[in-house]
């Protein structure tokens, strides 16, 4: 999922990036897919067989915040030497991850109540 926000489309671009075999890299984009998460869409270089790029849906692009989340944890408690990315947005400012209400108050743990809106049968 990572390596798709990052922008990779192409088998050969998850494989490598992520540091994996051809085959575990096939398994995890059919889950993925089969999942809803990606899509599978043709394409062909010229003179080459067709092959399949693999874009995220809107299920899967829903999935960026917690990606990101993840990621904010990791460098803060996993990484003693710092971050080894700066997550940014287009302008440079550096952005984080966080629960907000509509007015834009970030919110912890304590500030939120969960209810239940719906009874299982």
């Amino acid at each position: 999922m990572r390596e798709a926000f990052y922008g990779a489309t192409r088998f050969d671009q998850f494989a490598r990036r992520v540091g994996i075999t051809d085959a575990v890299a096939s398994a995890r984009l059919k889950e993925l897919t089969e999942a809803g998460i990606f899509t599978k869409v043709p394409y062909q270089e010229p003179g080459q067989r067709v092959r399949y790029e693999y874009l995220l849906t809107d299920m899967g692009r829903d999935l960026f915040p917690v990606v990101m989340s993840l990621m904010q944890w990791g460098n803060e408690h996993l990484q003693p030497d710092g971050p080894p990315l700066t997550v940014t947005d287009t302008s440079r400012n550096p952005i984080r991850v966080g629960v907000v209400t509509g007015e834009r108050e970030t919110l912890g743990p304590d500030d939120v109540e969960v209810r239940v809106t719906r009874r299982s049968s």
